[in-house]
Parts: structure tokens; sequence; C-alpha cells
């Protein structure tokens, strides 16, 4: 299974700026809807394109190993 480390993300840029960062935020400065933000961090499984992918690690300044990992079933 994939899993999703978007909440670490998410922590790693709040205390990067000082700042809280919301699902909001990231959606309108990604482009990616907040529902599918959503879904990435609450649903076990979920599963996306790399064009998500791609716009998450621009955002966040990060490689794909960073936001991703693989974890055995």
């Amino acid at each position: 299974m994939i899993r999703f480390k978007l909440a670490e993300q998410i922590e790693k840029k709040q205390f990067q700026e000082s700042r809280r960062i919301t699902v909001q935020e990231v959606a309108e400065a990604t482009g990616v809807n907040r529902m599918t933000l959503s879904k990435i961090l609450n649903h076990k499984g979920y599963s996306t394109g790399t064009d998500i992918l791609d716009r998450l690690c621009i955002y966040f300044g990060c490689r794909v190993e960073e936001l991703v990992e693989h974890v055995p079933d």
C-alpha cells in the first residue's frame, strides 16, 4: 500500500514558516481540490495521480519520496 506523508509535510512547512498552514491554503496554492487533499490525509489506501503528486512536491519543495512511501500490506 502507498502511504501519503502529507500531514508530515504540512507540519514541516508550518515549523519552517512559523505559522499555521491549512488544507484550504494548500488547495489554493496547488490547484488541488480541497476534498482530494482531505482524502489523501484521511483515507487509508487512497489513490491519486502523478500530476497531483507533482503539484504537492512543488509546493512543499520536496522529492516524491518525502511525500509517499510504500508500506507492505
